[in-house]
């Protein structure tokens, strides 16, 4: 007996420990997101965005934080929005990316972009991701167990415009992969069972905050074909969700792959980013009423933020 007293209370002690550095290390992270590097980087950026300001959130692995910005939008549509994708973000981090956004905001939208969708790491490596981001998430200590590194790093960060970096490196496509690369078929690639569990607990958030949920494919070559494009319109059929393959679009969207691209058709640089968010801008803003902030005296951060992401847009496009 008395051995199992002493385990509960050590039990006990470590978890109000826990507790009480999850809450340290959330609000010093929170304080100095814009120093926090690599996969927790956009997890605070959207904890340090006033509460209910954000009217979209999007959601995705690096083609999502490629293809859309914020302040584009913003510049153009006047609503707010927020990237949260992460470097070959599986589905489980999305998951906790939106409940942990969904603390603090209430979008009207949740874009999602869909290439996690075919992202499976197998059994053993779902099973650990979905441990591990359950404990980073209730417990964040774990997930800023390197802080200090950050505080003693000194080094300034590159400018984060809501989740989107400026790349304006050009590396063009090859020419015959551009033309053939969504050629017609009636074969369906496989999405993965662990994909279509969380994607129903997606769905429940999304519905549960009143959001819209929205699929949106963004153009790539290396990462898209015909087959995922019938398995994300069939699956988006059966759910009654909206879905948007901007691969099917490019003529219409103007994406010249020999310079919206600066990784050779992996992902968009600057160019083919500001015509993919000029129209998901536009579609979004049309179909859901969203509303236009420009002047609103509680966005002037946003104003701010806009005028120096279009003056560093003109240096760009000169240079």
């Amino acid at each position: 007996m008395k051995n199992i007293r002493r385990c509960i209370i050590f039990f006990v002690v470590l978890a109000l420990l826990l507790g009480i550095g999850s809450a340290w290390i959330s609000s010093r992270a929170q304080s100095m997101s814009k120093y926090v590097k690599g996969r927790s980087r956009t997890y605070t950026g959207i904890a340090a965005e006033p509460e209910g300001s954000v009217d979209m959130i999007v959601l995705g692995d690096s083609e999502s934080y490629t293809s859309v910005s914020p302040l584009g939008i913003w510049a153009d549509r006047g609503y707010s929005s927020y990237v949260c994708g992460q470097p070959g973000q599986k589905v489980q981090e999305t998951y906790y990316m939106l409940r942990h956004a969904l603390e603090k905001q209430s979008p009207k939208v949740v874009l999602m972009e869909t290439n996690l969708m075919f992202r499976n790491p197998g059994f053993f490596g779902n099973i650990q991701t979905s441990l591990t981001e359950f404990l980073r998430y209730h417990m964040p200590v774990f997930r800023y167990h390197n802080l200090w590194k950050m505080l003693l790093d000194g080094r300034v960060p590159n400018d984060d415009y809501k989740g989107f970096t400026i790349r304006d490196g050009v590396k063009g496509c090859d020419s015959d992969k551009e033309k053939n690369y969504m050629k017609e078929t009636t074969d369906k690639a496989e999405i993965p069972r662990t994909v279509h569990m969380y994607m129903e607990k997606i769905m429940d958030l999304c519905k549960k905050n009143g959001a819209e949920l929205v699929l949106y494919s963004a153009p790539s070559p290396k990462n898209y074909n015909y087959k995922k494009h019938n398995a994300i319109e069939e699956y988006a059929g059966t759910k009654g969700l909206h879905y948007i393959d901007l691969n099917l679009k490019a003529k219409e969207l103007g994406i010249d792959w020999k310079k919206d691209s600066y990784d050779r058709g992996d992902h968009l640089n600057l160019f083919g980013a500001q015509k993919v968010t000029a129209y998901l801008g536009k579609y979004i803003d049309e179909k859901y009423d969203m509303t236009d902030h420009r002047g609103d005296s509680v966005y002037q951060d946003w104003d701010r933020l806009a005028e120096k992401y279009l003056a560093e847009l003109k240096k760009r496009i000169k240079n």
